[in-house]
């Protein structure tokens, strides 16, 4: 903090004055003001610089005073109309300049404008009390206010599982993860449970830290392990890396029945090429082929039998796959291990806040909100976990790699594995012929 420095115009002082409360703001820049400023007070959490400024008025008042907002001057209506004859009196111009207040351009009838702040200010305080007692809820990781989600009920402060609709959402999210259909898992619940959501309603389910186990609030942030989850860490994990890979697909085809859908690209004329189905007159037996979607060459590309563009694909997946995860696995090891050692090390510091709540060395307000902070940097670092390829990949591919796994599964078990690990295949064609080549996602 910037204590009286030297000025050239001793007449003209500018100070100015910032209060926060920890609880629902951060501190503000330093250059916020836009002005050459001599004296800086700033209080955080406690008015102690408040009352060192209002001294130094009284003793040698400054020309200006910038303040963000007029209810900082108090925590009641009745301090800051205090603070404000205080500045009257001694001839302080003060600037509230997120308020685009300037007390020199309100004299006209000061006593009308003198009202219609101070009711401003008593309900700005008000809200901030509104937004204090919902922060100190939140440093007791209590459930935010409103309905909680399907599934959970309230109870002891926390959210606990509704036995009556829980399997419901555990049915949902147990659908997602074996066929990736958003639209298809909201259908099955309504079917089998008669439970009819949109939707935009089970596109939340997905996203909702809740059946995490975590508790989110308004802010964006999340605290982790508050109750008991629906979903473990590693179905949500996989939950997060099918939404992802899924927005690089069109709508239709990821949820489509075959396994290629949507990742088969024609190198020859960079076209998508989608899957057609042809049946024989008289016949009951279907062929299915991949052509380009747009095709701007002359002749256009021919389709290509899908059996055969599967085949070669299983062949090349268990070919290349070992060698691209033991190279991943071999250079990439280090932001998993670095991220893990950081929450590790966040979890030992959070476990000492107790100790130093009971010895002393942090009052109990202080404990909560540095405990608070910790967990809220656990989760994001959690989050940054889970969108790292999982930590049995190298299994998993060697699994992968058996021809007979594959020749095992169901088209729609196919098509899990293959954008598991697929982000495209290319067709390369050459004459007659052609090779497949494929473009893992890591």
């Amino acid at each position: 903090m910037e204590r009286m420095s030297k000025v050239k115009n001793p007449m003209m002082k500018i100070f100015a004055y910032t209060y926060t409360n920890p609880l629902i703001e951060e501190p503000p820049l330093a250059d916020m003001w836009g002005w050459e400023i001599d004296c800086v007070y700033e209080d955080l959490g406690q008015r102690v610089e408040l009352e060192e400024m209002l001294r130094v008025c009284r003793e040698e008042p400054p020309a200006y005073l910038l303040i963000r907002r007029l209810e900082e001057l108090g925590d009641t209506v009745d301090e800051v109309s205090s603070r404000l004859s205080l500045f009257q009196t001694q001839g302080i111009i003060l600037i509230a300049i997120a308020q685009n207040y300037n007390s020199s351009q309100h004299l006209t009838h000061p006593h009308i404008e003198l009202l219609k702040l101070l009711k401003y200010v008593q309900s700005e305080h008000h809200r901030r009390r509104l937004r204090q007692a919902h922060a100190l809820k939140r440093l007791d990781v209590n459930p935010p206010p409103g309905k909680p989600p399907y599934g959970y009920k309230r109870g002891q402060n926390k959210y606990m599982i509704d036995r009556t609709t829980a399997p419901v959402v555990k049915e949902f999210f147990d659908y997602y993860l074996i066929y990736a259909c958003l639209r298809g898992a909201v259908r099955h619940i309504y079917k089998k449970y008669g439970k009819k959501i949109s939707v935009t309603t089970g596109k939340r389910w997905l996203t909702n830290p809740v059946y995490r186990g975590d508790t989110a609030y308004h802010n964006n942030e999340v605290i982790p392990d508050t109750h008991q989850p629906i979903i473990s860490r590693e179905e949500a994990a996989q939950i997060e890396r099918l939404l992802r890979r899924n927005q690089r697909i069109p709508r239709r085809s990821a949820s489509a029945p075959r396994s290629l859908a949507g990742i088969v690209r024609c190198a020859q004329c960079n076209s998508p090429m989608t899957i057609t189905r042809v049946n024989q007159r008289q016949k009951h037996r279907e062929y299915l082929y991949l052509r380009p979607i747009t095709c701007p060459q002359q002749p256009k590309c021919q389709a290509i039998a899908y059996q055969q563009v599967l085949e070669q694909t299983i062949e090349t997946i268990c070919q290349q796959l070992p060698q691209a995860v033991a190279q991943l696995t071999q250079f990439d090891s280090r932001p998993n291990t670095t991220i893990s050692g950081e929450i590790t090390q966040k979890q030992q510091i959070l476990e000492q806040i107790p100790q130093l709540v009971r010895t002393g060395i942090l009052d109990t307000a202080t404990g909560k909100l540095r405990a608070y902070n910790l967990r809220t940097q656990i989760s994001q670092l959690q989050a940054q976990l889970a969108s790292l390829p999982p930590a049995n990949l190298l299994s998993i591919a060697q699994t992968v790699s058996i021809p007979q796994f594959w020749l095992d599964l169901s088209e729609t078990e196919r098509r899990f594995y293959l954008r598991e690990f697929i982000r495209q295949i290319d067709l390369h064609r050459n004459g007659r012929d052609w090779e497949v080549r494929i473009q893992f996602i890591f």
